[in-house]
């Protein structure tokens, strides 16, 4: 089947470029431009391997290691269309009140790192960075999909990373043209209240949030592919002797017999494991780097090194005196932070763990 595949996509694409040149030749006999006709383009259209045809290439075999860095850069430029909506008026910004929902980040897992507190507890932090993080764009309630709690919220789309437009379909720049931004690897859209929108094109930073806060992270779990029931569910399996055979590693009965006589739906049997969204609430932020833009947070979070996490506050959080930067933290604002944000119970490594006073010796 394969290779009756391959065959009838290569006598498609032969098919193809024979009546390209049947065109040009016909052309340059008539003294005509030597242009694809509209019949060519058509047939080009209809044809059911069209997918295969690759428009935008990138030949990185011609292109010496500066040529590469000057085009990749030449590109972002160029595909920066329209003028900026920071150039226009700023937004007006509102104050924080109790019920109101900020914006997320877009970060990137770096791994784990060790930390101690003041009384000499050690526990694990995942470091988070965040990296190229702009907002794209504003949508409005009445044009949102809809929140799961509400459904009357309004949406901020974010996006992190830039990435290389060679690479990505035009279809898909235009917002980023809009709030004119190199094209970003990832975006994510997050409800906020109307009183916490953002102007398009702002970037975001670490001290969007503050040490001592909860979030709530997402993160894609490592796919571990097609798994039995003892990996995937944490069964028992069956026994090793008494006659058994070949079920060592098996589930077992899956239902019973006759009334119903069939699997209900929703039972733990073999199947792909991991590779799925997962959130892990209330994580606590420890530290906070602000010239890497690096997020410490208690605990694990799901996905592999360099993968991309979703970071949002928590419901745990409560900021009846001391909000966070609402809508977010504005460095022309003028508010110098230093480079490390630490918790009040975090011990820094800088500081004395342990002090010893000297006793003076008796005059004898």
């Amino acid at each position: 089947m394969q290779k009756k595949r391959k065959m009838a996509t290569s006598w498609c694409l032969t098919s193809m470029r024979n009546s390209l040149l049947k065109v040009v030749k016909f052309s340059v006999i008539q003294g005509r431009n030597t242009q694809i006709g509209e019949n060519f383009v058509q047939r080009l259209k209809a044809c059911t391997c069209s997918h295969l045809i690759q428009h935008r290439s990138y030949y990185d075999n011609t292109l010496t290691s500066e040529n590469q860095k000057f085009v990749y850069q030449w590109n972002l430029l160029k595909h920066q269309f329209g003028p900026s909506p920071l150039k226009d008026s700023p937004w007006p910004r509102q104050d924080w009140k109790p019920g109101s929902k900020r914006t997320g980040l877009i970060a990137v897992k770096l791994g784990m790192y060790p930390m101690w507190t003041k009384s000499g507890k050690k526990f694990v932090t995942t470091a988070l960075q965040i990296q190229d993080c702009n907002v794209i764009r504003y949508v409005p309630p009445d044009e949102a999909p809809g929140d799961d709690q509400t459904g009357k919220n309004a949406a901020i789309e974010v996006g992190a990373k830039n990435a290389s437009p060679l690479y990505m379909d035009k279809g898909l720049t235009h917002k980023f043209h809009d709030a004119c931004v190199p094209l970003k690897q990832r975006t994510v859209l997050f409800y906020v209240t109307e009183n916490s929108t953002i102007q398009p094109g702002t970037p975001l930073y670490a001290t969007h949030f503050r040490p001592g806060m909860y979030v709530d992270c997402c993160g894609k779990t490592i796919g571990k592919g097609f798994q039995g029931v003892m990996k995937r569910w944490g069964m028992k399996g069956q026994p090793a002797s008494h006659g058994q055979t070949k079920t060592h590693r098996r589930m077992g009965a899956t239902g019973g017999g006759g009334s119903p006589g069939r699997i209900w739906k929703g039972k733990k049997m073999p199947g792909p494991m991991g590779n799925m969204w997962r959130w892990t609430r209330c994580l606590k932020i420890w530290r906070i780097n602000t010239r890497h833009n690096i997020i410490f947070v208690e605990g694990n979070v799901s996905g592999s090194k360099g993968g991309f996490v979703k970071i949002k506050d928590s419901l745990n959080n409560r900021f009846e005196n001391d909000p966070p930067p609402f809508p977010t933290h504005y460095p022309e604002d003028g508010d110098a932070l230093p480079e490390e944000l630490y918790d009040e119970d975090l011990h820094e490594m800088l500081q004395e763990s342990i002090a010893f006073e000297e006793e003076e010796e008796e005059e004898r």
